[in-house]
């Protein structure tokens, strides 16, 4: 006789950061000051989302991949699971370029879309993109480009 397992599926709190306030993000700059400090030092592209409730708050943060110098694959499985497992109602994604450089490659535009159109579907709120460079920040919905 086959068993077929059973599982249970958690989010495990790893970690936190320490903020004066629970942040409402409104803009790419309110969301690159929490971000920036994330992304201090890294030599390799790191893909994370910011997870927020309905008002804008943010209630966790994720580390959805590593890549390499230059690229970090990104899967919307793994972006949209955290998501729907913390009930979030939107999401800023970010990533960094070690380059330096923090203006959008075509790939970033792709997955940006990409994920904006999978959030609309799913009924979680894709609100920005911030890509994080040496000491400043490209925000697709700040550049109008989201």
């Amino acid at each position: 006789m086959y068993q077929i397992p059973i599982y249970k599926v958690m989010l495990v709190r790893d970690a936190s950061i320490k903020v004066e306030d629970r942040p409402v993000i409104l803009s790419g700059a309110e969301a690159y000051a929490i971000l920036k400090d994330w992304f201090l030092d890294h030599d390799r592209d790191e893909f994370v989302i910011l997870m927020l409730n309905n008002k804008n708050r943010v209630i966790g943060i994720n580390s959805v991949s590593v890549g390499n110098l230059s690229a970090s694959l990104v899967h919307p499985r793994e972006v949209f699971k955290p998501l729907i497992l913390h009930n979030a109602a939107a999401v800023i994604l970010a990533h960094n370029h070690p380059s330096g450089d923090p203006a959008p490659s075509v790939q970033d535009r792709q997955i940006t879309t990409r994920l904006k159109e999978i959030g609309e579907v799913m009924g979680i709120r894709v609100l920005d993109h911030i890509v994080v460079g040496e000491g400043r920040y490209y925000s697709f919905l700040d550049q109008g480009d989201l």
